[in-house]
């Protein structure tokens, strides 16, 4: 790997479902610059690829830097990554995206090394790094979005598993007979707590005939029905969208039982965008680990929202290309 002078700095990429983020940090962690632009992962993973290439050179222009600043570049991606070969293997949330050479076709268009890891577990790193959880040496971060991916932090290192692909805290069997979930299994805690989950929950009571504010806030179009508009409909009382939302976060915090009890974590650090409900989602997860996890372990445990939010992942992609892994 080339040397990297200690005052340059890096362009980090975190590589999601529905947007793109592209920034120049510094290697203290500060964000110099930064953008989103649409993944549209329906157009293929050739046509982000070349977003993700010009959202480089956008980034880029938007600061006095020369290109020859730089010499590496760290992404943070989602789906099964295969960190030593650079390959995306698998990714549930970007269609079409099967053993792509991301770090090489990155590599051949910038002429910079690259470096890359799965989303959820660069931005455990950028939280142990620079955030909330900072500091703490055992912790799990899970991200709850449009997905569920989770990264783990163990004796102050970030733990891949023996293929580097672990931290799956989305996959876990929620429950044996539970809908089909996009990784091919049954179940699955993405399945049955995520935005995606809520909202297709939403728009099956809705359809059902269930009366709800919710059908107000998208002017009758329930195939507009996001987590976002349940959370809002829950927040002015409505008491189907909170009955919703109670579902989902009885299910993630079975989900952390299951973590609770396994890691025995310091914390727990909940980001994505859901994560943005606060104690609507966290109370009742929080009230099923105290109430169904091992009484030691759940009386240690913190469980926390993110304190660095969106930028958890571009730091925490940066922290490992930075050798902080």
């Amino acid at each position: 790997m080339p040397q990297l002078s200690k005052d340059s700095p890096l362009l980090a990429i975190d590589l999601g479902g529905t947007k793109i983020a592209t920034g120049i940090v510094s290697q203290q962690g500060e964000i110099v610059s930064q953008e989103y632009v649409p993944t549209l992962p329906e157009e293929g993973p050739d046509a982000v690829i070349s977003r993700m290439l010009l959202s480089i050179d956008s980034v880029v222009k938007k600061t006095d830097l020369p290109r020859s600043t730089f010499s590496r570049i760290a992404i943070a991606a989602a789906g099964a990554i295969d960190s030593d070969r650079g390959i995306v293997t698998h990714s549930p949330n970007l269609p079409g995206w099967e053993q792509v050479r991301l770090r090489q076709m990155i590599e051949e268009a910038t002429g910079l090394q690259t470096l890359l890891i799965n989303d959820a577990s660069a931005a455990a790193l950028g939280e142990h790094w620079r955030g909330i959880g900072k500091g703490v040496d055992d912790l799990i971060y899970i991200t709850v979005s449009t997905g569920i991916g989770g990264g783990i932090i163990l004796g102050g290192k970030l733990y891949t598993g023996a293929s580097g692909s672990a931290g799956e805290i989305g996959h876990m069997t929620i429950d044996v007979d539970g809908p089909h979930c996009s990784c091919g299994n049954t179940g699955c805690l993405e399945v049955m707590a995520s935005g995606r989950a809520i909202a297709r929950k939403a728009q099956q009571l809705i359809t059902e005939g269930a009366r709800s504010a919710i059908v107000e806030l998208v002017e009758g179009t329930t195939e507009n029905v996001t987590a976002k508009v349940v959370a809002e409909a829950a927040q002015n009382g409505d008491a189907v969208a909170s009955r919703i939302i109670l579902e989902a976060a009885t299910y993630l915090g079975a989900g952390m039982v299951n973590l609770v009890n396994i890691f025995n974590p310091d914390m727990i650090i909940v980001g994505g965008g859901m994560s943005k409900m606060g104690d609507m989602l966290l109370g009742p997860a929080r009230q099923v680990v105290a109430e169904r996890a091992f009484q030691l372990p759940a009386q240690r445990v913190r469980i926390v929202p993110s304190r660095l939010g969106d930028s958890a992942a571009l730091l925490g992609a940066v922290a490992f290309a930075l050798g902080l892994a």
